[in-house]
């Protein structure tokens, strides 16, 4: 069974509710049929509902038996305003102010996550990343214990082999804090989308002590932070990417470490590396490069590409769906 099939089966045997937060897109009312159909999600979509019917019907698209609730009138409007007063009033905002951004869909779509009213969220393929990111940590905030929200991909070879990258899309130059966050976000990630254990290498061009450098005095110094924070985690760095993939390397390069030649998530050192090293693997390797999966929220709410396919959106429901809490 493929990664895809696999998280769609998963999603199916424990469906939760999601909102798709841009419903006037014809993707998204298509992967929104889908998924209701196939039950695997319950879709909520947001817009107005006379106006999204219209185009469902445009695009032959049945609505029937799919909730859609329109951020511009909707009863719990008020509260939401309320709410993200009360989060937002130390940066200057005024109650109208808060009004008017929480009739913005993705606001809104937020607020329906951070109230429990959804296990999820899903936006991206009209908005840009960041204007995605900045209502999902203004509304939703960052998970406890986390310094940064950050992204991995699910790479699946052609042999079938799957990893996850972290970070190759949010955060160009992560900190200590930060890329101990990466860490420990993406072996989250592995655990809930691929299952089983994570093993996670903090990769650098040196292993060891073979380079002194400050870049690797930082990855050293973020693994030895993960320990600190999640101690139950197999982690270890700093690891060239050979002595972290390939047994025989990783016995000659790093003797007894828990990780070395037996990695399965790996922590790039910044974002020229992770974006560089997926991209090379997707287009050289042939492999499936599955994502950006948001990561390090305190609830789930993912980013779709804006040239997203109606597929995309829905395996990034499923991942979504099975990302939240049960």
């Amino acid at each position: 069974m493929g990664f895809v099939d696999k998280i769609r089966n998963n999603a199916h045997r424990n469906v939760k509710k999601i909102v798709l937060a841009e419903g006037f897109d014809p993707r998204v009312l298509k992967a929104a049929e889908y998924l209701h159909k196939k039950q695997l999600v319950v879709p909520v979509l947001l817009g107005d509902p006379a106006e999204l019917k219209q185009l469902a019907s445009e695009n032959n698209v049945d609505l029937n038996g799919i909730e859609i609730q329109n951020p511009k009138t909707s009863d719990k409007l008020s509260d939401y305003a309320n709410e993200f007063y009360e989060l937002r009033k130390h940066k200057g905002i005024r109650p109208e102010e808060a009004r008017k951004t929480v009739e913005n869909h993705l606001y809104f779509g937020a607020m329906m996550v951070r109230k429990g009213e959804v296990s999820g969220g899903v936006a991206g393929s009209i908005a840009t990343t960041g204007d995605v990111l900045r209502a999902a940590i203004q509304v939703i905030g960052v998970a406890p214990g986390m310094k940064a929200v950050s992204s991995s991909f699910i790479m699946v070879l052609k042999d079938g082999r799957e990893f996850t990258f972290g970070d190759c899309a949010v955060i160009p130059n992560p900190d200590t804090d930060q890329l101990a966050s990466i860490a420990i976000s993406s072996a989250n990630t592995y655990r809930r989308l691929v299952g089983g254990e994570p093993k996670v290498a903090m990769l650098s061009f040196s292993t060891k002590g073979s380079a002194k450098h400050e870049d690797v005095d930082k990855v050293v110094n973020a693994t030895n932070k993960v320990k600190e924070l999640a101690p139950e985690l197999l982690i270890d760095g700093e690891l060239q990417f050979d002595a972290a993939l390939i047994p025989s390397i990783g016995e000659r390069k790093a003797p007894g470490s828990p990780v070395a030649g037996k990695a399965n998530v790996f922590i790039f050192p910044d974002l020229d590396a992770g974006n560089i090293g997926y991209k090379i693997t997707e287009r050289l390797a042939g492999a499936e490069a599955i994502g950006p999966v948001i990561q390090g929220l305190a609830k789930p709410f993912n980013d779709l590409s804006r040239g997203c396919s109606v597929d995309d959106i829905i395996n990034v429901a499923c991942i979504c769906s099975l990302l939240a809490e049960s």
